[in-house]
């Protein structure tokens, strides 16, 4: 996560009982307001055709040695793309990728850190104070320039954000033009929809240019410490980093008047404050408390990003189920999971190939059995399927964002897309959690498949950590594009198991690790299964609605996006 299969009709049963229930079912089903599980109908003998055995089989291919990693633009990931195309192909589905294949190309632009051309440099008074490179801070690589710099003087702006419907403006009372700012990541405690916008990384870089900031320092606190620690970052600079390349060859999220960035660390950001009146943790409790702190710093900060650039292409696999309803068909619900994972970097206990088998094997695992499942369903779903195996979400949504940028249907067809990352399949499946539902009429869809397999649908348990900008839907609903993302509940009836001490420890030492294999212990392919069959039921109950699916009176991200889906 930021960053997871021969046709054969299956008949409706022969009795007339049988027949009365199937078209009970489908009358309940067609309606825009989907109802609970029919026994016998064609969606629960689909559901059954999702065994075990075959998302265990599909996860131990895609995470073994051999694909090292499935890094994005390697030989190894190419392998895993084929091997979906070749299972898409073989259950009938058809090609929707570029020029009647099922690969859609995506062009990136690669970019590593250049540690010996790379530095920061802090003065004050007069005395300069040279910082250790991935000790005391990062560089950031640029994705359009091999060596850029910038010196100027620094002013501290808190988040970095300008919520005018919030009633909040961090740059307020300061001059950033011509300046370096500093920023703390995250955004303000609005509503969580509304703070996980305002914390996106690009979201921060455009403000801090329409405020006339030449460059920038992301300071780091005890949240994003806790989140993702200073030494992993650096750690993680082995695997470089990416950004798509729109029709012109410019990088996508892209800043030039950015000069250069830096990513302090927890010592190095205490040090920053020193002598400015302010100590960093008034500043980290002002920004957790959503207080605007600004002001300019006693010090001129010398950032130089040294940068190795490299175009290489990366590969979404793009498959298609045509829809039944000749008044739907030319709509489309989409299926994505990320296939990429982290591939080759630095050791972890001898380890050096990060396999990626929950994160996300286990996600496109799954995208093949429901894709297997509807292949078999007679009829099919009224509207059209789109299932999508995205590239480069590890580099950050890449793969999805370009798909969602440049669709390889028509682009206002796409009414809905179900995102499949990480499955959690280490506790049995009780409760689900639907990040994004809320924000729109999907939610009823959740709700409606979660009772079919007498599940719960529970809230958000971290909203601090920003999930649902996190994982490919959020490409989507940039795009105006009604999206959900479900994930594995924390409840448990049986006092042997701890969902949220085992996601803890599964975090700490698996997680974005080389040991997130298919030797980790307690795998339970079971859950997996009966998680599947909630994600094909969410897909088919879209599918079967009148409706098309629409965002929520007043939501943040429909008045924010939705306009770009007309």
């Amino acid at each position: 996560m930021a960053k997871r299969f021969a046709n054969r009709s299956i008949t409706a049963p022969g009795t007339a009982l049988g027949l009365a229930a199937t078209l009970l079912a489908a009358a309940i089903l067609f309606t825009a307001a989907p109802g609970p599980r029919a026994a016998g109908d064609q969606a629960d003998s689909a559901m059954q055709s999702i065994r075990p055995e075959s998302i265990r089989a599909e996860m131990r291919f895609l995470s073994d040695d051999s694909l090292e990693g499935r890094g994005t633009g390697t030989r190894g990931f190419d392998i895993a793309a084929k091997y979906m195309a070749s299972e898409f192909e073989g259950m009938g589905l058809q090609a929707a990728g570029d020029d009647g294949t099922y690969f859609q190309s995506v062009p990136f632009r690669s970019a590593s850190v250049d540690d010996q051309n790379s530095s920061l440099t802090l003065v004050r008074g007069g005395k300069e104070e040279q910082l250790v490179d991935r000790k005391d801070f990062i560089s950031r690589a640029d994705p359009a320039r091999e060596d850029t710099s910038v010196e100027a003087p620094v002013v501290y702006v808190g988040p970095g954000v300008t919520a005018p419907e919030q009633g909040y403006d961090d740059y307020k009372g300061v001059d950033a033009k011509g300046k370096i700012v500093a920023i703390v990541p995250g955004a303000p405690p609005f509503d969580s929809a509304v703070r996980a916008y305002y914390s996106s990384g690009p979201v921060k870089s455009e403000n801090a240019v329409a405020h006339g900031a030449v460059g920038m320092i992301v300071i780091d606190d005890p949240v994003s410490e806790g989140m993702y620690p200073f030494e992993k970052r650096a750690r993680d600079l082995a695997f470089g980093s990416m950004r798509w390349l729109d029709k012109s060859g410019r990088p996508d999220d892209y800043y030039p008047e950015l000069k250069a960035i830096a990513l302090l660390s927890i010592d190095a950001t205490k040090s920053l404050f020193d002598g400015t009146g302010h100590t960093a943790d008034e500043v980290f409790a002002a920004a957790k408390k959503g207080t605007p702190l600004s002001f300019a710093l006693p010090l001129t900060a010398r950032i130089r990003n040294g940068t190795k650039l490299a175009d290489v292409r990366g590969t979404n696999v793009v498959a298609e189920l045509l829809g039944s309803d000749p008044s739907l068909a030319a709509e489309y619900v989409v299926f994505t999971a990320h296939l990429d994972h982290l591939g080759i970097g630095e050791p972890v206990k001898g380890d050096k190939i990060y396999n990626g088998a929950l994160d996300n094997a286990s996600g496109s695992a799954i995208l093949l059995e429901i894709a297997r499942a509807f292949s078999r369903m007679n009829p099919r779903p009224r509207r059209s399927l789109l299932f999508v195996a995205v590239t480069g979400e590890e580099k950050g949504l890449l793969g999805s964002d370009y798909f969602a940028h440049y669709p390889t249907v028509e682009k206002k067809s796409i009414v809905a897309n179900v995102n499949m990352d990480e499955d959690l399949m280490l506790w049995p499946l009780k409760d689900v959690i639907a990040f994004g539902a809320e924000h729109s009429s999907l939610s009823t869809v959740v709700n409606a498949a979660a009772e079919r397999l007498n599940l719960s649908v529970s809230p958000d348990p971290i909203p601090q950590e920003m999930i649902f900008i996190r994982s490919d839907q959020f490409s989507f609903v940039k795009q105006g594009v009604p999206s959900v993302f479900p994930e594995a509940g924390f409840k448990s009836d049986d006092p042997k198991f701890d969902p949220q001490a085992l996601f803890k420890n599964w975090e700490d030492t698996r997680y974005h690790q080389p040991q997130d294999d298919m030797d980790q212990p307690g795998l339970d392919f079971d859950s997996a299964t009966k998680f599947a069959r909630f994600i094909f039921l969410c897909g088919w109950i879209t599918a079967q609605q009148k409706d098309r699916p629409h965002w929520n009176a007043g939501d943040f991200f429909g008045k924010k996006y939705g306009s770009a889906a007309q």
